[in-house]
């Protein structure tokens, strides 16, 4: 019996202490999945408030690498109109939850005038001819490069280069929703 008191005692000594270390805050925040909206409000220190877009792309980039789930929107498993989704209702714009329809939301807009937060839709397969079935997310649009962040069924969530000819071949439109 003495046994077991003295292992507690030492096991609640453990548990009450503290830490005094100060710990320096990040630069940058990772968003998680399910927190409160209110928590997903970031200034960097420095450079003044950061802007929707930005808040947007990297909440999404924390999917990278998610496997592909069709109509996923989770760290489980994910597709692409699922990562929009997600992303932008993350920060209280809500979006329809199927590609073709997101298409149908903000503004049309040239391809030369895409910016981060903008998106892109695309034809991919062989099934409805002009019928828009994926979507990705620009993060990134410097030099005539535009990256940007989408499901894909082989590789998951990933980020591709505009550039790149299927992508380019497979293009109907960018949107601005912002």
């Amino acid at each position: 019996m003495q046994r077991v008191i003295i292992i507690l005692l030492v096991i609640l000594s453990f548990a009450s202490c503290k830490s005094s270390k100060r710990v320096k805050p990040k630069k940058e925040t990772t968003y998680v999945i399910g927190a409160p909206k209110k928590n997903s409000k970031k200034v960097r220190k420095g450079k003044g408030k950061v802007s929707k877009a930005d808040k947007i792309a990297t909440y999404a980039k924390q999917f990278q690498g998610v496997r592909y789930k069709w109509g996923g929107t989770t760290k489980s498993g994910m597709d692409c109109s699922g990562l929009v989704y997600r992303s932008f209702d993350a920060h209280d714009i809500t979006l329809p939850r199927i590609s073709r329809d997101i298409a149908r939301k903000g503004n049309k807009i040239a391809l030369r005038q895409v910016q981060k937060g903008d998106l892109l839709f695309f034809k991919t397969g062989k099934r409805g001819r002009h019928r828009i079935n994926h979507v990705g997310l620009v993060l990134n649009s410097k030099s005539g490069t535009i990256s940007f962040i989408h499901a894909t069924n082989s590789r998951g969530v990933i980020i591709s280069n505009f550039s790149e000819k299927y992508w380019k071949s497979a293009f109907v439109e960018a949107r601005r929703i912002l």
